[in-house]
């Protein structure tokens, strides 16, 4: 029940969003003689003539669209009609093209603004972070910390802790003896390396049986992450220098030692990089029983755990008047959807693979879930983001979506006379058709997620 929901809130954002280029083509005088749901692929499953508006509802539920008499060689408008939509000036064909992403974007604001009026919250975007349970094995630094089930965790490393994706962050890139140095750290140890085994030439292979002073071990510079990052506005790059694996054996072979004994293949360099592997701290502030407890250092296993289970509990903002409905809904959509634009980046930038994208199978799939454990607020505010976005992306400038046809109306205007005709169509057409194979290679994506659990 809870995914046939979220399909009708999707098909309802489709309604919409040409609901507002044929209302303003009406309103503007521009006659209009399709309403469609759906894709005019395969099979029509219902069509109805009612007034001079023909509307359809075609089997390819992927968008919609609203035609005008221009699209059809026998519409039986005259060719000099006004109500053509070429016959209208720029100014209002931009404003029937534009309809349809405003009309998203005003209903992306009224869906937050009707959850934080009818539930009197909104979600924060941030959570507490507590201790839910001590999972570590016998022996891990997490017992030694004075850490315990039920601490609100407050801050790492002098970070503030608002989610339990930034305590993740932090430990996963903390890990001990991962493999991976600090370049500074690694350089520094070099040149200690150097000063202490004067005479010994930093690349050149150590001869068998020479005495080789290594430095005493040291953890890792402690990790530092921007709140921009933690919350997930940023990326985190790793540009930590890797080992080969004979330096990480290397690493584990001197461990606790004070002397290296050449073996005619090992340099100073390979020595450096494995004294720089070391443990990487966590310094972790913890509220217990409204004091304020630092705890003794905690170190993550090399697979980034600190053994332990969080518990989240959101923040949310009061939502009990018109201003604080307004400014807490305008707050809330506009961090999501800069969250969004943050991830399309990623994914352009090629930081995202192409197997984490997802297409309308999955937006259900998700919504279902988000409605089933969240509750129906849930779903209408993840309606609202998905509202908001597809605004952005119906207005990137891409032929066959609106903000092609913007593009090409801006071209009009300073060219002074409109591109050709078969120019856009023929541009429109192989853009649809490859936006149609997008479409279905990301249902083929989120089947195979579903069907392999990944989703």
């Amino acid at each position: 029940m809870s995914i046939i929901i979220m399909i009708l809130l999707l098909g309802f954002l489709i309604l919409v969003h040409e609901l507002g280029h044929f209302i303003a083509a009406r309103a503007l005088g521009i006659k209009v003689s399709k309403f469609a749901i759906g894709f005019p692929i395969g099979p029509t499953l219902w069509s109805k003539k009612i007034g001079d508006v023909e509307y359809l509802i075609h089997a390819c539920l992927l968008g919609g669209y609203v035609a005008f008499p221009d699209d059809e060689k026998d519409s039986g408008l005259p060719a000099d009609s006004p109500e053509r939509f070429a016959n209208n000036p720029v100014w209002k064909r931009v404003i029937v093209i534009s309809a349809g992403v405003l009309t998203n974007l005003v209903v992306a604001f009224l869906l937050v603004f009707f959850v934080a009026g009818v539930w009197g919250e909104l979600p924060s975007g941030q959570a507490d972070v507590y201790v839910g349970k001590i999972v570590a094995q016998k022996g891990e630094s997490v017992w030694d910390s004075g850490m315990q089930t039920g601490d609100k965790i407050l801050t790492i490393n002098g970070s503030k802790i608002k989610s339990a994706y930034a305590l993740t962050l932090y430990a996963k890139n903390s890990a001990s003896f991962d493999g991976k140095v600090d370049k500074e750290v690694f350089e520094d140890n070099l040149s200690e390396l150097e000063g202490y085994n004067l005479g010994v030439k930093v690349d050149t292979p150590i001869k068998k049986g020479k005495k080789i002073i290594l430095l005493p071990e040291e953890d890792e510079p402690a990790l530092r992450l921007s709140d921009e990052i933690l919350k997930g506005l940023a990326f985190y790059k790793d540009e930590k220098l890797e080992l080969t694996d004979e330096q990480i054996k290397l690493r584990d072979e001197i461990k606790n030692k004070e002397y290296f004994i050449g073996d005619g293949k090992t340099t100073l360099t390979d020595l450096a990089y494995a004294i720089s592997d070391g443990a990487r701290p966590l310094e972790i502030v913890i509220e217990r029983d409204s004091r304020t407890i630092n705890l003794r250092t905690i170190y993550p296993n090399n697979d980034g755990l600190i053994g332990i289970i969080p518990e989240s509990r959101a923040i949310t903002v009061k939502t009990e008047t018109p201003t604080q409905i307004i400014k807490a809904g305008t707050d809330y959509l506009v961090q999501q959807t800069a969250m969004q634009l943050y991830g399309f980046w990623q994914l352009l930038t090629g930081k995202i693979p192409a197997k984490e994208i997802h297409g309308i199978v999955a937006v259900a799939k998700i919504g279902g879930d988000v409605i089933t454990h969240g509750g129906m607020a849930s779903g209408l505010l993840l309606t609202a983001i998905i509202s908001a976005w597809l605004a952005i992306l119906n207005f990137l400038p891409i032929p066959a979506l609106d903000g092609g046809h913007f593009l090409f109306l801006m071209l009009e205007k300073l060219r002074g006379k409109p591109v050709d005709e078969k120019i856009i169509e023929r541009i429109s057409t192989i853009f649809f058709i490859l936006i149609i194979v997008l479409a279905f290679l990301l249902i083929f994506n989120d089947i195979y997620a579903l069907v392999t659990h990944k989703l």
